[in-house]
């Protein structure tokens, strides 16, 4: 079984920030990291090269892969911001269809810029996914 590559570090998320060389990506970034740590009431941790990570989970697959992960995060990468909503969005159609602009796979939300999305929406899309891991890992 092959060790997962992104693990927390001791980097700092705003040095991290910093050198992003998207101006707009950059400035958003900075917007979510205060969302986050608000709505968690974590610290902000690097997880890796480029995940902004909050809180963390520890997961065990019945594959027998095991590890931690952030409970919820995002990463201001080159194409777009990635939010990572991990219990998914099978739940959150009803806020996916008020959200504005996005695309989202199985756990991730893909915005281009904030400014495409209403941030009421996305407050309440951060707020259940974190309820929901938090309703799912208190009862392991």
């Amino acid at each position: 079984m092959s060790e997962l590559k992104t693990k927390p570090t001791r980097k700092s998320v705003r040095k991290f920030i910093g050198g992003v060389e998207n101006a707009r990506r950059q400035a958003d970034a900075l917007v979510l990291l205060d969302l986050f740590e608000e709505i968690t009431g974590e610290p902000a941790v690097l997880w890796g090269e480029s995940i902004v990570g909050f809180g963390r989970y520890k997961y065990h697959y019945p594959s027998g892969q095991k590890g931690i992960w952030p409970v919820t995060g995002f990463s201001p990468r080159k194409q777009n911001l990635s939010i990572y909503i991990m219990p998914g969005f099978s739940k959150y159609q009803p806020l996916l269809d008020k959200l504005g602009k996005h695309k989202h796979s199985v756990s991730c939300l893909y915005i281009n810029k904030l400014a495409d999305v209403d941030m009421d929406v996305l407050r309440e899309l951060i707020v259940a996914g974190v309820e929901e891991m938090e309703r799912i890992y208190s009862q392991q």
